[in-house]
């Protein structure tokens, strides 16, 4: 291992990592485009569900943010899919299937086409129908990995004859991930009697802000992103498919003293996002309940914060690990961290670093850093959803899409029991109740988290995502 105190060879590695940064911002994001899904490639994209952007809240009616097929809620389309909603909105649904199967043929990963076709496909007959708010206009990539889990379970479910024989119909909202609008989004939802559940919303504050409004309604919301522990004293309307904090801390605590036989560690973390805090504060108290303690907190956030400095400061106090707790908006300075440590000390890793530019950027330094997921598609790759998602969409697909698939089964075996909204939380309460999913058996704690447990992935070098490096799940 190399001397810690290095200050000035840190320093020079810090403006060659802001270089790093600006020069690849305009690569990633135009790999990544809204909507690009590359085959055999991990597909990670935006980093998790709680990336507390910035976002740009617009005065667009609620009405307009909402779409079982009438309009196209995101900026890239298609001439055949803007004519098949249009068909829909006339009611001409015949005309619809048409045009959306052709927008299908020409990208047949569209989730937004697949949901507004199954919809087409079931015109004005009887149906069970359930909302699904994403940010579609200020996160497309994460908005298009929820609902192609959404579409792949409307569909194979559809396909199979229904819900005891009532086909499912999925409702679109556009909430852009912001408080404000989630809240209206959420009002809107309540007041329509047709929507039976929801999967949703996005990020922790989005999500938060939208929560009560549906427990005071009665209305379930199943989470599929949101990670917050205060998600956990909303109500029993309240559910998530994804691990809280607390599963995921629990992960990378036992992973940093059982597996490294290291004690101390200094953590980065964003002080101004909910999902960052409330992980910190969770990984917090998991490491001092298994013997280990921190040495020092670096807030990401701080206008002043270096990486350089910082570094020296962990070193200096005898740090072993370094644990990155940042969110999407803070991900850049994380990756400053990374590449400034150069592997001097061990790397771990919230869920919002599994991301396509901790492997571009991170390169080398990052080589074995643990991150925890909630899911990875490596862990059993000959598991029927891992190979139906394939033929589903041409390529790999990565855990968002796999919790809303579980939200979608969740909502759809509450409806067989009893399809109400009082029904369905009946259903999904029930201490006994367990369905199965594309991430195995769901069951749910009284609080109504996810019982199960997060993955550890480390990165190593390699090939599928196409960045000479991978997440693939740690043995």
């Amino acid at each position: 291992m190399a001397q810690k105190n290095e200050t000035p060879v840190l320093i020079v590695s810090l403006l060659l990592t802001l270089a790093l940064l600006g020069g690849g911002a305009w690569w990633v994001l135009n790999r990544f485009a809204p909507g690009a899904l590359t085959p055999g490639a991990q597909n990670p994209t935006a980093a998790n569900g709680d990336s507390d952007s910035p976002q740009n809240a617009s005065n667009t009616p609620t009405q307009e943010r909402l779409s079982s097929g009438e309009r196209v809620l995101f900026a890239e389309t298609s001439p055949e899919k803007q004519a098949g909603v249009e068909a829909i909105a006339s009611g001409n649904f015949e005309q619809a299937v048409s045009d959306l199967e052709a927008a299908l043929q020409a990208n047949r990963n569209d989730p937004e086409a697949l949901i507004y076709l199954n919809n087409a496909q079931i015109g004005d007959q009887t149906a069970y129908s359930i909302a699904v708010p994403v940010p579609a206009a200020t996160s497309a990539n994460p908005a298009l990995e929820i609902l192609r889990g959404v579409a792949q379970a409307q569909t194979e479910i559809n396909q199979a004859g229904g819900i005891n024989g009532v086909p499912l119909k999925v409702l679109i909202a556009n909430d852009d991930n912001d408080p404000q609008v989630s809240r209206q989004v959420a009002e809107a939802l309540t007041e329509n009697s047709e929507v039976l559940g929801v999967i949703g919303h996005f990020g922790s504050e989005a999500t938060l802000a939208a929560a009560e409004i549906y427990q005071n309604s009665g209305l379930v919301m199943i989470s599929p992103t949101s990670t917050s522990m205060q998600l956990s004293e909303v109500g029993n309307y309240v559910f998530r498919t994804v691990p809280s904090d607390r599963f995921t801390a629990a992960a990378l605590s036992r992973y940093m003293v059982n597996t490294l036989q290291a004690q101390n560690a200094a953590i980065y973390f964003n002080s101004e996002s909910d999902y960052s805090q409330s992980l910190k504060d969770e990984f917090t108290t998991a490491l001092y309940g298994d013997g280990g303690q921190i040495l020092a907190e670096f807030d990401l956030a701080d206008p002043a914060f270096s990486a350089a400095d910082t570094l020296q400061q962990a070193a200096s106090q005898d740090a072993e690990v370094l644990v990155l707790i940042a969110n999407t908006a803070t991900l850049d300075q994380a990756l400053q961290v990374v590449t400034v440590n150069r592997g001097q000390l061990r790397l771990l890793g919230g869920d919002s670093i599994y991301n396509p530019k901790t492997l571009q950027v991170g390169g080398e330094a990052a080589v074995d850093m643990v991150v925890a997921v909630p899911w990875h598609i490596l862990s059993d790759p000959q598991a029927a959803f891992v190979q139906s998602s394939r033929n589903f969409w041409g390529g790999d697909v990565n855990w968002r899409t796999a919790m809303a698939y579980d939200a979608t089964q969740t909502l759809v075996a509450g409806l067989k029991s009893n399809p109400t909204r009082e029904g369905i939380e009946q259903t999904l309460s029930a201490s006994n109740f367990a369905t199965e999913g594309a991430t195995g058996t769901i069951r749910f704690l009284p609080s109504g988290d996810r019982n199960q447990a997060e993955q550890l992935v480390i990165i190593e070098p390699g090939s599928r995502s196409g960045y000479g490096y991978d997440f693939v799940p740690v043995q």
